[in-house]
């Protein structure tokens, strides 16, 4: 067995132990995780894998690459968590493995073990691998298509690295991945790569690395692979969902989704601290450092330097701001972050105070959340003065189970960081950094296992179970006054024969032909008992309030 294999295959175990682990414990979460995978088993239902539906009408936000994933696991593990996540674990073990293989091609076996362990082993790059969202497919996409791209150039400017394929083979495959990055989350695939390139023709002076028509042949890959589906959509249902989609892109960059606001700055917090402990040696990566040895590695840094900023400035002038629109960034931060490590292995940079200092901070902020919210919790109370929100404050007499293990995780996270910082100090890096990295890796997935179900208590889980309890029931189950996919997913929504159940007048006043549920938060109550004479409260649970119309 060879050492690339060796460890290849190590990874991959490493990784399907730690993304497929528990991962169907905890009920999808509004509203992506329900609401991509109510695509998915809708296009079940419907037999219709080509137009994504919502609520099952067309739905114009999502290409459907990862919702075939999706429905492909759920047509062989069941409608269920698990199946809504799985595919997202298949590709996290795809990206481990790859992250090796592609540091030890540009540095060593030890590189390559560094960048795949801090991807690994930092918070929210393990637990996107966890979830059932879009986007680790569509950076995977995006990061293949560039580092292909790039060999690309490599080998029609004749760099020093073995490059056994021809320019134009590796145009065609990164122009395969971008297509298959435009299929699962849209033009963004494009723009960011786009951008990027734009940007190093800049800092190759307007110098052509990569000539019009081998740009254009890129392109054009990218156009076909996406053409594949789009080009078969348009044809048969016509440029309703282009048009659609457009639109909705822009407003997406342009105005303030409801709920997600932030400040400029919001992705820069999210990264420093979310992406602990890798972030912190990200750091050292931007500031003079000494020289690489090669010149496709320095290149390489040039690249990854430039594909972060980018996506951290792109989706800090966006206006919604949500966690995973820079996820883009794991990328280059793990790699900028394993060039850091690089060379304190190799003595060529020191590991310093504010390193110290910044990982004490940052792991320290993980430690107390999680050390912390058990006394919270057993204290709930002086939780609710500091509310005005009515629904906040009765989710928090929801009964939820803290026995103070819950600490655990915290009290390992900060066994981790003290043994981890012992070995540094004496040098002993080996030690230190797999002790760090695995150590938080192992962090995540005990906080899932004590938190995520206890955190769900207090926010969806009265709705969820309220859901699951219509699921055997013929009858419409509606949300009012707020946002949700849960009663689709949960409920096991038919498809809709009847297109009057789409109308709130007709469910409320109309000849129905069953019974209608509706579901709505405290605050809104009052509000609709006046205005619904016809629905009966039913009863209510930690905010959520349950009325029922019966069909006469």
């Amino acid at each position: 067995m060879t050492e690339r294999l060796k460890y290849s295959l190590l990874f991959a175990l490493l990784a399907a132990f730690f993304f497929l682990l528990f991962n169907g414990n905890a009920h999808l979460f509004d509203w992506d995780e329900i609401n991509f995978a109510e695509v998915s088993r809708e296009m079940i239902v419907l037999k219709d894998y080509l137009r994504v539906h919502i609520n099952y009408l067309p739905f114009w936000e999502k290409p459907p690459l990862f919702f075939w994933m999706q429905a492909f696991a759920m047509n062989i593990f069941g409608i269920n968590e698990f199946s809504a996540r799985l595919p997202n674990a298949i590709c996290g073990i795809i990206t481990l493995v790859v992250l090796f293989n592609i540091g030890k091609t540009l540095y060593d076996t030890r590189f390559g073990l560094i960048w795949a362990g801090a991807y690994f082993g930092s918070i929210l790059p393990h637990l996107y691998f966890k979830s059932g969202i879009i986007d680790p497919y569509l950076n995977l996409f995006i990061f293949l298509g560039m580092y292909y791209f790039i060999k690309a150039h490599w080998k029609k400017n004749q760099f020093d690295i073995a490059l056994f394929n021809s320019k134009w083979t590796y145009l065609l495959v990164a122009g395969i991945f971008i297509g298959l990055g435009l299929i699962t989350k849209g033009p963004v695939a494009l723009a960011i790569a786009g951008l990027c390139m734009m940007i190093y023709w800049f800092f190759q002076r307007l110098r052509m690395y990569i000539n019009v028509p081998e740009f254009l042949f890129f392109l054009l890959i990218a156009s076909l692979v996406s053409l594949a589906w789009l080009g078969v959509e348009t044809w048969k249902n016509g440029p309703w969902f282009a048009e659609e989609f457009t639109r909705y892109q822009y407003r997406l960059f342009t105005t303030e989704d409801a709920g997600h606001k932030g400040f400029f700055g919001y992705h820069f917090v999210v990264l420093l601290v979310g992406c602990f402990p890798a972030s912190i040696f990200t750091i050292r990566a931007f500031f003079k450092s000494p020289k690489a040895s090669k010149a496709y590695q320095s290149d390489f840094k040039l690249w990854m330097s430039i594909l972060f900023w980018v996506v951290l400035i792109l989706f800090s002038i966006v206006q919604s701001k949500i966690v995973h629109y820079s996820s883009m960034c794991y990328y280059p931060l793990s790699f900028l972050a394993a060039v850091s490590i690089h060379q304190i292995f190799e003595r060529e940079i020191r590991f310093n105070g504010w390193m110290k200092a910044g990982l004490i901070f940052t792991g320290g902020l993980f430690i107390l959340a999680t050390v912390a919210l058990p006394f919270v919790a057993w204290n709930i109370e002086i939780l609710k003065p500091l509310f005005n929100d009515p629904f906040a404050v009765a989710s928090l007499d929801a009964e939820v189970d803290w026995s103070g293990v819950e600490m655990l995780p915290g009290l390992f996270l900060a066994g981790v960081l003290f043994f981890a910082l012992r070995a540094l100090k004496r040098d002993q890096f080996a030690t230190g950094f797999k002790t760090l990295f695995l150590g938080s890796g192992c962090f995540v997935l005990l906080t899932l296992i004590f938190f995520i179900n206890r955190i769900e208590g207090y926010s969806q889980n009265s709705a969820i179970e309220f859901y699951k309890s219509k699921a055997t029931e013929d009858c419409y189950v509606v949300p009012h006054g707020f946002k949700s996919y849960g009663q689709l997913f949960y409920t096991q929504k038919p498809a809709v024969t009847n297109p009057d159940s789409y109308k709130w007048r007709w469910l409320m006043e109309g000849e129905i032909d069953k019974d209608v549920y509706v579901i709505t938060k405290i605050q809104y109550e009052e509000r609709l008992k006046k205005q619904e004479p016809t629905l009966s409260r039913i009863g209510g649970k930690n905010g959520f309030v349950f009325f029922k119309r019966v069909k006469e």
